[in-house]
């Protein structure tokens, strides 16, 4: 696994959204039903829901809001209802490409996403066209740039608590789990006074593309016209990003 690209890609997408300030409380929003309408409203029970949560609150969401959706998403409370897509396609010089969406309009979403394809040198394809390329995996990220964590003992406690496998890049180490054992493992390091800089149940490549300057400009602009639209909630793709 090309752990390092993986995390560059979250940075991004992360980076890129914090800069579309008006839009954050919609994704979190999305972010907070899809979480409760798969696994429950229960965030005690449930750790995708903690973490949208989690990062709801990071960024001042109300509580009223919160509380609001994880109600719609359980049924509980009647209001807009939403519906997961997931289009696959291929971007410039061949990279997989798997767009999650959740809306309230099929036809508004698929030719709004058919159109970012197309317009940056992409197209979309069938269902399982390129999902054989990901794994899904529970991934979490913990930071280490004062280099305080020492390497042997983060390794025992993630393989202790059900890891799959565990990889230090630079200043961070990079945890891999089935995603059954997510919210284990997730709850064992916490409980060992590890701070997760980012957990999540995510599609991982099983291996990377590089592109040519000119197709991954626009790879990064197919990304960047997709980032925009508001009914995408993740992108994911194996385009192996160059220095």
């Amino acid at each position: 696994m090309a752990g390092h690209s993986k995390w560059n890609n979250i940075k991004r997408r992360k980076g890129a959204q914090d800069a579309k300030k008006g839009k954050i409380f919609m994704r979190h929003a999305k972010d907070i039903y899809t979480a409760a309408k798969e696994g429950g409203g229960d965030p005690d029970t449930n750790a995708a829901l903690r973490t949208a949560i989690d990062n709801a609150r990071a960024d001042n969401m109300p509580n009223d809001n919160i509380e609001r959706n994880i109600k719609k998403a359980t049924g509980t409370l009647e209001g807009v209802t939403y519906e997961e897509i997931t289009y696959e396609g291929y971007g410039p010089g061949g990279v997989a490409v798997i767009v999650n969406v959740l809306t309230d309009n099929r036809n508004r979403t698929a030719s709004e996403v058919r159109h970012a394809f197309s317009k940056h040198g992409g197209n979309l394809g069938e269902t399982g066209s390129v999902s054989f390329m990901f794994d899904r995996k529970g991934y979490i990220v913990i930071a280490n740039e004062d280099g305080s964590i020492d390497e042997d003992d983060i390794t025992l406690e993630a393989i202790e608590a059900g890891a799959e496998d565990i990889l230090k890049e630079e200043d961070i180490y990079e945890v891999t789990t089935v995603p059954e054992d997510f919210k284990d493992v997730c709850d064992h390091l916490k409980s060992h006074g590890y701070e997760l800089e980012d957990a999540e149940v995510t599609l991982i490549p099983q291996t990377y593309t590089s592109l040519s300057d000119k197709d991954e400009e626009k790879m990064l602009n197919l990304i960047e016209m997709l980032e925009d639209e508001e009914d995408v909630q993740d992108i994911h793709h194996n385009l192996k990003q160059s220095e």
